[in-house]
């Protein structure tokens, strides 16, 4: 592997429309990247994502891509109808259930497997502690860290079990913030011990579980560091999870385009500082000009010695030892097999008696 496709794998980009443009091709071909993240505009029917993932996977090679989505049920659900719709996870956490939790991961995971989808950016593992939260309200499971914690882990192990990486989000906690870190830099104010005690918790818990893979919150936590946030934060990030709660999986950054980033650092920048604060995949949704800044930047701070290749190589291994295990779940052979998953009788069912028993 070249000194740019070891650099490509660490970086998972999105692009506008259900075709790619040519200028993701070309990175893909270049660079060998790492991922797609699939939003809104590029999915318009199942048959449709089955053969773009498809064709971005004939693209890629070896190693295969990670295809991600937000699918988490609710508001942040990219795949619309027929896929099946879930309500949020605030519902399945005020019904209490691991096993409905643990069967609608797994509904979450055939359907998006179906299509050729191997990443979910899901569960949200943010303790819902601040009604003024704007951005994660009823996306998280409940107020609660240790109903948070269960109900998480049954939903990723649902997931997982299909074939499907779950992504426990944002850590080192979202919840209990009043700003939208789309829009501005928020803080989390606690202490440490608070921290540990709620934030931390499910996310200290999923790992002791054997969840695969973390998303990094745009949050600053002047308890563990007083002046970067978690997503750029050695002492985050390196101290604090993997050296003190010991996590082996991949570390995915936020989007880097949202402004908590955007607005103080370039794109470059922030894409090495992520990596130097002991992150592993980064994430870039939609503007191709910072997508090739990022891998610019990236093989720059390696040729000038800012970045070692082995630093590069322990991100690397941890990338390839995911998608060696998911490439044990390919997809279905025959086309209608594939599609006759989406929206089965089975899985809308279990979505109604989800919403008879919230209703109840």
């Amino acid at each position: 592997m070249t000194l740019k496709q070891k650099i490509g794998q660490l970086c998972m980009f999105g692009f506008d429309g259900p075709v790619p443009p040519s200028s993701l091709l070309g990175v893909l071909q270049e660079w060998g990247l790492g991922g797609v993240i699939l939003m809104g505009s590029n999915l318009k029917s199942p048959l449709q994502v089955l053969e773009l993932t498809r064709a971005l996977q004939e693209l890629a090679a070896d190693p295969p891509l990670f295809i991600g989505v937000d699918q988490e049920g609710g508001r942040v659900s990219r795949l619309k109808p027929p896929f099946t719709q879930f309500p949020p996870a605030a519902r399945l956490g005020t019904l209490g259930s691991e096993e409905l939790a643990r069967m609608v991961g797994g509904v979450i995971g055939k359907e998006l497997r179906a299509v050729g989808i191997n990443v979910d950016f899901a569960p949200v593992l943010d303790v819902h502690t601040n009604p003024d939260n704007p951005v994660i309200g009823d996306r998280a499971f409940a107020a609660e860290p240790d109903v948070v914690a269960r109900m998480g882990i049954a939903f990723s192990q649902g997931l997982q079990a299909e074939g499907v990486s779950a992504t426990g989000k944002h850590f080192p906690g979202h919840g209990d913030t009043s700003t939208d870190s789309h829009l501005d830099l928020p803080v989390v104010h606690h202490p440490k011990d608070r921290l540990a005690r709620v934030e931390l918790h499910p996310f200290r818990r999923a790992i002791e579980a054997g969840l695969s893979m973390l998303m990094t919150a745009h949050v600053l936590c002047p308890a563990f560091d007083p002046a970067l946030p978690a997503t750029l934060s050695p002492l985050i990030l390196t101290q604090l999870l993997r050296n003190e709660m010991a996590f082996e999986g991949i570390i995915v950054s936020d989007d880097l385009s949202m402004e908590a980033i955007a607005a103080r650092w370039s794109v470059e920048e922030a894409a090495c500082r992520f990596i130097e604060a002991g992150g592993d995949l980064i994430l870039m949704a939609n503007d191709s000009q910072s997508q090739h800044a990022i891998l610019h930047g990236l093989l720059h701070a390696v040729q000038s010695n800012r970045l070692s290749e082995a630093r590069l190589e322990a991100s690397l291994g941890r990338i390839l030892k995911i998608k060696k295990g998911l490439s044990s779940f390919g997809h279905p052979v025959d086309r209608d097999e594939a599609l006759g998953l989406i929206g089965k009788p089975e899985h809308l069912e279990l979505a109604r008696s989800l919403q008879r028993h919230v209703a109840g």
